[in-house]
């Protein structure tokens, strides 16, 4: 499509650039455009995938090296069909398949509000990806067989609160970009949808009646997670999913108790044993025991936040027997909170635990692992809790 002059940010009605604003935070644009804090949206961040890394596009209204030449039509071209301006097909490590769903007017406010933001020049590294799938071209044919064009249509059955949040979790959310697992092309297996999958060294848990949440979470629970990152009963959000909430804090309340209301349905139908489980599992004497140099280590360096009845319990954080990540299937994200701890950004809030990877070395990250499991958990032990340190340290190398 023919390049445009970059339209004047005044042309643009305010009321509009706002409805942008909260769309591209309910996208949470700014989490992949954004390398650097003070160059918000010029792209540089890499994405690890199976076939190389991506690297996210300049997505500022810069004229040679962002979209500041794009149109309205080219704009909208490449969220509904991942073609770029000058006609070269985007890697769907871009989520328009997700995008896709986005309406008309919602393609229009993010559009308005992305051409009012600060031009910065700079492009992204080249992405270059292994074998065929660094031939762009294959992409249509992947486009062919994954991409299923257009907003949804409403169901009738449904409230328009579940009608809005179903639109926003397929759609400009994407929320199965982390919490579907893929296929060996790179594609979402619809088939699995929201069964959980891993992501930048995370494990991003199922979200469907699968939810390995020891109380099944209800859509209130689900609205203050999202609004603060905290779920008392649940988890704290952690890895990529600490910028999700920090970035819905700050959109209206409908749009995040519609997404609450529509993951609460996903959810419907958890096993009944959890429903009935009462009260937090805790084998303190028998797992002190097996494990004494992880029981020191625990009261050490995690029993003033953690151990229950400690004050700092009382600020919020979920007991450790009601957190998921002790419950997933895999010790990923176990591993990754010890070691990376939860951190937000300066000036951002959200919860807040410090990494030991630095204080710990393998073995004791391992032997902590392994105690929290048996200690907060009626689970068996984990496979592989050595695989998973291994990949959490190959990740502060990246």
């Amino acid at each position: 499509m023919d390049a445009i002059t970059p339209p004047a940010p005044a042309s643009f009605d305010r009321y509009l650039v706002a409805e942008g604003e909260d769309l591209a935070k309910l996208g949470n644009c700014a989490g992949c455009h954004t390398a650097e804090p003070s160059r918000p949206l010029a792209g540089g961040r890499a994405m690890p995938t199976p076939f190389g890394k991506v690297f996210a596009t300049n997505i500022t209204p810069h004229a040679e090296d962002g979209i500041g030449a794009w149109s309205r039509e080219a704009f909208g071209r490449a969220l509904r069909r991942g073609i770029a301006r000058n006609g070269e097909h985007l890697y769907p490590a871009f989520p328009y398949d997700h995008f896709t769903r986005a309406t008309d007017q919602e393609l229009e406010a993010l559009y308005a509000w992305l051409m009012t933001r600060r031009p910065i020049a700079g492009r992204a590294p080249e992405t270059k990806l292994a074998g065929i799938f660094g031939f762009r071209p294959v992409v249509a044919a992947w486009n062919l067989i994954n991409l299923d064009e257009g907003p949804l249509a409403d169901d009738r059955q449904q409230s328009p609160s579940w009608n809005r949040g179903r639109a926003l979790v397929e759609g400009l959310a994407h929320c199965g970009g982390c919490h579907t697992p893929r296929d060996r092309f790179g594609a979402e297996d619809r088939s699995h949808a929201f069964d959980g999958a891993r992501i930048e060294g995370w494990y991003a848990p199922p979200i469907n009646a699968r939810s390995p949440a020891v109380r099944p979470w209800t859509a209130d629970e689900l609205y203050v997670y999202l609004r603060t990152g905290l779920g008392p009963m649940h988890a704290a959000a952690a890895g990529p999913m600490g910028g999700v909430t920090r970035a819905l804090a700050q959109v209206p309340d409908t749009d995040v108790r519609a997404i609450a209301v529509y993951v609460a349905s996903l959810m419907a139908g958890a096993p009944a044993a959890r429903q009935d489980k009462a009260e937090p599992v805790d084998r303190l004497a028998d797992v002190q025991r097996a494990h004494p140099e992880a029981a020191t280590l625990f009261a050490g360096a995690c029993a003033t936040c953690h151990e229950p009845g400690a004050p700092m319990m009382q600020q919020g954080r979920p007991h450790l027997a009601w957190g998921t990540p002790l419950h997933e299937d895999n010790a990923n994200d176990t591993i990754a909170i010890i070691m990376k701890g939860l951190v937000s950004p300066a000036g951002a809030t959200g919860p807040t635990m410090p990494a030991f990877a630095d204080m710990l070395d393998d073995r004791q990250v391992q032997e902590l692992a392994v105690y929290l499991r048996a200690r907060f958990t009626d689970k068996p032990p984990w496979a592989d809790v050595g695989g998973a340190i291994a990949e959490a340290r190959q990740g502060e190398h990246k």
